[in-house]
């Protein structure tokens, strides 16, 4: 293999190995099987060979949307999508063409599959329900006493193990149908990750356009989007800023009290172009920082999209629109209380704290994507109560 050839693969996503991993085994198992007769009523080398040649076929297809991957990032969700279908179709003729033995073998996988991606009422997964316990009442015949296992290095009966494949004969269509059910459930699942993970994606990039857009008025206009207070402490008034403070405004004579003409006049001298950007960028900090204790509550997901990475990139510009948009609240007086900040100390540590409680938006978003997350792991849990963020 050249160094290109070497660093082309090394660029490829996991799934990919692991796609390229799953299609060498599908390949050597039917090479097997297509050159076992297992005695099937109606089954000649003729039929073993199609199916075989359609497993080579969806295996190649589903190696060429590996290797159109390369090395991007755009478009991997199509290639994803279309490797794992034909995979999918190509495990399912697998199941087909195989001697009853290996499909013996297979089934507790294939009904812990379909158990997973089909709703326990679904006719598909009770069908394998009933198959898979009537193989297993034959290789594990009850008695009075209770089960019988199979002791090591003995076999179950011959003509247990003949029924057992008998009854997978006569099953295979049903078996290979709920198969399919699952495989095409388990891509629609995916599918509502990527879009959900699409979302948060648009939203992300939205809230940074936003903040963005706060900062540029604060620095082209910093008068514009003030976020300035005027406490009044022994009858003086001072404008405090998150950057600067002026000293006490006076009030013009014949007037005893400072104006509100005064002190806008005084803020519009005061604010500073850096005002609004040091308070994003302190409500992006406190953001962070939830996102990071937020941490402790993920449990982390095999998909390949990224969907915990995206929420936590959300978190970031929310942060910061939260941390100007507090103020601006604050100054005008929509919290009781907290309308005349003292120094510029308290500014910045209410813009920390007004960036952290963006965690009050983004907790149901997060919620949201733990009941995708939970649809994915399981079709059992995905109709269960679901458990707070």
């Amino acid at each position: 293999m050249s160094r290109d050839a070497t660093d082309k693969r090394r660029k490829r996503p996991a799934w990919c190995e692991r796609s390229c991993t799953r299609a060498w085994e599908i390949a050597s198992l039917a090479q097997w099987a297509v050159n076992v007769d297992d005695g099937r009523v109606g089954w000649t080398d003729t039929d073993r060979q199609q199916f075989k040649a359609a497993i080579d076929h969806h295996l190649q297809r589903a190696d060429e949307a590996i290797a159109r991957t390369g090395g991007r990032r755009l478009g991997l969700g199509a290639a994803l999508d279309q490797a794992m279908s034909r995979l999918d179709a190509a495990e399912a003729e697998l199941v087909y063409m195989a001697p009853a033995e290996y499909v013996v073998g297979q089934l507790p996988s294939i009904r812990n599959s379909v158990a997973r991606h089909l709703q326990a009422t679904d006719p598909r997964r009770m069908e394998v329900e009933r198959i898979a316990g009537e193989v297993d009442s034959l290789l594990h015949p009850v008695s009075s006493v209770g089960v019988q296992p199979v002791s090591p290095g003995q076999d179950a009966p011959v003509h247990a193990k003949t029924r057992a494949k008998a009854v997978i004969d006569e099953n295979r269509s049903a078996i290979v149908g709920a198969m399919r059910g699952a495989s095409s459930a388990a891509l629609r699942e995916q599918l509502r990750v990527r879009s959900f993970r699409t979302v948060v994606a648009v939203a992300t990039v939205l809230m940074a356009i936003v903040a963005t857009g706060l900062i540029l008025v604060g620095i082209f206009s910093p008068s514009t989007l003030p976020l300035c207070f005027a406490p009044v402490e022994l009858n003086e008034v001072t404008v405090v800023c998150p950057t600067a403070q002026s000293g006490p405004v006076k009030p013009i004579p014949p007037e005893t009290s400072v104006s509100a003409t005064q002190i806008d006049e005084k803020t519009s001298r005061i604010a500073s172009s850096w005002d609004v950007t040091i308070v994003a960028i302190i409500g992006a900090t406190g953001a962070a920082i939830a996102a990071a204790a937020a941490l402790r509550r993920v449990r982390g997901s095999s998909e390949p999209y990224g969907v915990l990475v995206a929420l936590a990139f959300l978190k970031i510009p929310t942060g910061a629109v939260t941390g100007v948009l507090g103020l601006t609240l604050m100054r005008g007086g929509f919290v009781p209380g907290l309308s005349a900040l003292d120094t510029s100390a308290q500014i910045l540590a209410w813009a920390a704290v007004f960036g952290y409680a963006q965690q009050l938006f983004t907790r149901l978003v997060d919620q949201q994507a733990h009941v995708v997350l939970d649809a994915v792991r399981g079709a059992d849990k995905s109709t269960g109560p679901q458990q707070s963020s």
